[in-house]
């Protein structure tokens, strides 16, 4: 590979954008993309790839390039260096390259590569915290899992095509796909390419979610003509997919506590012709109190950690704090206790999560089920989804029924 020097200078711009000034590697590098019309798809695929590669492995490079935060712009070209080296791409003749050693950076990375939280790349709580609740072996391959690439996986929109449609449509424009065994409405692409910008993106035939996620609304055992509360929709991936599930009949009732969340979620039930979603945002407790025993199905899809989706957020690796994680497993608990109590006799609730920490997920659940408001429920069955398993996401669900 030849390295080319504006495409190399955008991935610089782009890691002193998420390094120094804390923005979100996704956000970047939909800017950086934006940089140069002339970019063919190598390019852009070089500078997206490169730029989440080097967020993923931050810590490693930096140690073997013996540099700390803040990074300076020579810091992050030596971490380049390091990046290219270990590719085995020649490093051209410039400045920023003169006096790279090559063998000495090969020989750092064989000795910090026997020591996981290095080898990983991962700050020290986030190794102690993985090690304390998985266990030593499990943890080393489910950190494993989470630092490779994720695939581009499709769900197919069932209210307006089917999978061997697009199937079909995707390969005519040369986007070939393979069905996976398992997950009755996903795709899987057999290279990256940028899916968003085709008709059948545009006319609503399909969203990008992962496999592990598409699963979650299944669990939920929804039918058509049910009353469903998704409690905290978002942009409304599993609320879209809910709706397919339901053939758009009965009523979907989407809550979240970000209004702008749910300006998007309108937007995308639009092009996916799914009409039996109803928007509302969490203003006061009367929203949660108005549907209290009204619900045949109630999802809550929880804030957590995100540690199951670490694959396609890397930069999350550097953002999240421990802290952060201790104030999430009280709300989850908090949310658990309030929104259940949307579930009306007979019905049913899952709790997912896309973190693989047993606190955030099994124990959240146990804690519920031995409190008041969990005295009422039965847990039906749980799914405990591992990436180094699934070679998926990380994701937990929990189906729970209100009892009669």
């Amino acid at each position: 590979m030849r390295l080319h020097r504006n495409l190399c200078f955008s991935v610089i711009d782009g890691l002193t954008l998420i390094f120094n000034e804390g923005n979100y590697a996704d956000k970047v590098i939909q800017q950086l993309l934006k940089r140069d019309k002339r970019w063919g798809a190598r390019d852009r695929a070089f500078v997206a790839e490169t730029t989440y590669d080097i967020v993923r492995w931050k810590r490693l490079y930096a140690e073997i390039a013996e540099v700390k935060e803040p990074f300076d712009r020579d810091n992050l070209w030596r971490m380049f260096a390091v990046w290219a080296t270990l590719r085995g791409i020649k490093l051209p003749d410039w400045k920023y390259f003169e006096g790279t050693p090559l063998r000495k950076i090969k020989g750092r990375f064989d000795e910090l590569s026997k020591i996981r939280k290095f080898k990983e790349s991962i700050p020290d709580w986030m190794d102690e915290i993985g090690r304390k609740e998985l266990g030593d072996a499990l943890w080393s391959k489910e950190i494993a899992a989470l630092n490779e690439q994720a695939d581009v996986i499709l769900r197919v929109n069932t209210l307006k095509t089917t999978k061997e449609k697009l199937q079909t449509e995707l390969f005519d424009l040369d986007i070939e796909t393979d069905f996976l065994p398992d997950y009755p409405n996903a795709l899987k692409l057999k290279e990256r390419a940028n899916v968003f910008s085709t008709e059948a993106f545009k006319n609503g035939f399909f969203e990008v979610q992962d496999a592990s996620s598409q699963l979650v609304a299944e669990y939920l055992n929804v039918q058509p003509g049910m009353r469903v509360v998704d409690t905290c929709a978002g942009a409304g991936g599993k609320t879209l997919h809910i709706a397919s599930l339901m053939e758009n009949k009965g009523q979907i009732i989407a809550l979240d506590i970000y209004e702008n969340k749910l300006h998007e979620l309108k937007r995308r039930a639009k092009r996916n012709g799914a009409h039996n979603i109803e928007p509302r945002a969490i203003d006061s407790t009367k929203v949660i109190k108005k549907l209290y025993d009204k619900a045949d199905r109630v999802l809550i899809d929880a804030p957590c950690s995100g540690l199951g989706v670490l694959r396609r957020n890397p930069d999350a690796k550097w953002k999240l704090q421990p802290e952060f994680i201790d104030k999430i497993k009280e709300t989850q608990q908090d949310i658990l206790q309030q929104y259940s109590r949307m579930v009306k006799v007979g019905g049913q609730l899952v709790y997912a999560t896309c973190s693989v920490l047993p606190s955030e997920n099994q124990e959240q659940v146990a804690a519920f089920l031995k409190s008041e408001a969990g005295a009422n429920f039965t847990l039906l069955k749980d799914n405990k989804v591992l990436a180094h398993k699934s070679g998926y996401d990380g994701f937990y669900m929990a189906l729970l029924e209100r009892k009669q």
